[in-house]
């Protein structure tokens, strides 16, 4: 497993699993927005808190790759690293299954910043890279 930036402990859930008795696909998309929530959390941020100050953080766009299922009652890790590319924030986020840790999606996450209603260069977020890179 390659070095993150954050990392989480969470556990599936039967009702999460399809008839096939996998957790069904859009469920991963959650636990990918859990896990920058506790991440934004650990730094003393919330979102809540940035959308008082009328700072949204928006999901632009997801890509997912999935590589193995994983099961109800499952422990996995939730992982992430973050980067900027200009006005997008990108989040390489990795779910791993904790049994055996094997590689269970791959996705990449672009936020960007709205305030007031307006899409901004995103400088007003910018303070979350600086002991990142």
């Amino acid at each position: 497993m390659k070095e993150y930036l954050f990392t989480t402990c969470l556990e599936t859930r039967d009702y999460e699993c399809d008839l096939q008795g996998v957790v069904n696909n859009a469920n991963y998309q959650h636990y990918l927005e859990y896990t920058r929530h506790k991440w934004l959390q650990s730094r003393g941020q919330s979102f809540q808190q940035w959308h008082e100050k009328g700072i949204d953080a928006m999901v632009s766009e997801i890509n997912i790759k999935y590589k193995s299922p994983l099961h109800g009652q499952e422990e996995f890790l939730s992982c992430l690293n973050l980067h900027r590319e200009g006005a997008r924030f990108i989040f390489e986020q990795d779910i791993y299954r904790k049994a055996d840790m094997k590689l269970c999606i791959q996705a990449t996450v672009t936020i960007v910043s709205v305030v007031n209603g307006r899409l901004s260069k995103g400088d007003e977020i910018a303070f979350l890279l600086e002991d990142v890179q």
